[in-house]
């Protein structure tokens, strides 16, 4: 039996930037999102405004997502070695999911938050409290702006600018419930303003998440049909039926397959030649760089080969 394996695409590119050029953008935002912590800390104190205080807690975590992602990024560029044969390009995967899953607890918090102040209200001076947040705005915009372009193409970064999006909207919420107090004393805005920035924070969160589950659980690219993609190498000639395929995402953007290919017996001796004109279609219809294929003659096919995993007991 021949079994065989390509791999294409070694480097993993996160968008059209430097990785290192990423890095700095990176370690620029985590640098400004720490002073706007503080800043926030101190206005909120000095302002008695739990607003500021709950919004600096929401930066002190885009910081620490950026820290994720910072560290995330490093880590998938390793090479691959022979315990971590796939490599680390995973990490950003990881880290992605853990920015998520801080962004629900984190508009969980917000919303029990805003719900409580409509029984507690407090008093706010609205001066200080629209100043700093209009500080935090801009910020959070320039963190925005350093790591736009790289979110594009990376889930990891992807999920670290939601934070900075998540947040910008909360600074402007303030802004507004700031304005609120000062001209019409309208406390009730502030609560009513985060519970609504919470809903919007689950809102993101649900459109993103499961793109990131989908690959940490070996799902299919959702760009690419399995149905179709069996039916292709069935189209080479040569080949009778494909069987136990695996269709999943090493990474983000780096789709792999592993197969079993059944070759007809008058074209055994031509086995070799079928399975790199399988792998050529895959790769020229599909974009599959990394292919495993096993090759089996026609009467000795696996029992009860399922067409799509293995036969579960």
């Amino acid at each position: 039996m021949a079994h065989q394996h390509s791999h294409s695409g070694h480097d993993h590119h996160h968008g059209h930037i430097d990785p290192e050029a990423g890095d700095v953008r990176v370690a620029w935002a985590i640098a400004v999102n720490m002073f706007l912590t503080l800043a926030q800390i101190v206005g909120g104190i000095f302002s008695g405004s739990l607003a500021l205080i709950a919004d600096a807690l929401h930066n002190l975590s885009d910081a620490v997502a950026l820290v994720i992602a910072f560290f995330a990024r490093k880590i998938a560029r390793r090479p691959a070695d022979p315990r971590m044969s796939f490599g680390y390009g995973r990490a950003e995967v990881v880290a992605a999911l853990i920015n998520y899953t801080t962004l629900v607890l984190l508009s969980v918090y917000l919303m029990y938050e805003g719900i409580m102040r409509f029984f507690e209200p407090e008093p706010v001076n609205g001066w200080i409290v629209v100043w700093i947040a209009a500080i935090a705005l801009v910020v959070d915009l320039i963190t925005a702006a350093l790591t736009y372009s790289m979110a594009k193409d990376s889930m990891n970064i992807r999920a670290a600018f939601l934070h900075n999006v998540a947040d910008a909207m909360g600074s402007v919420a303030v802004i507004v419930a700031g304005t609120a107090v000062i001209l019409f004393n309208w406390t009730w805005v502030d609560p009513a303003v985060t519970i609504m920035i919470s809903f919007y924070i689950l809102w993101h969160v649900k459109s993103e998440i499961g793109e990131t589950i989908r690959v940490l659980m070996l799902g299919a690219p959702p760009e690419l049909d399995p149905e179709e993609v069996a039916s292709a190498i069935e189209g080479v000639t040569g080949v009778v039926e494909v069987h136990h395929i695996h269709l999943w995402s090493m990474q983000e953007r780096e789709p792999a397959l592993t197969a079993h290919l059944v070759i007809s017996a008058d074209a055994w001796n031509q086995a070799e030649d079928i399975r790199v004109s399988v792998k050529q279609a895959l790769q020229g219809r599909f974009g599959l760089g990394h292919v495993t294929l096993e090759v089996e003659g026609s009467g000795r096919v696996c029992a009860e080969a399922a067409r799509f995993g293995h036969q579960q007991d």
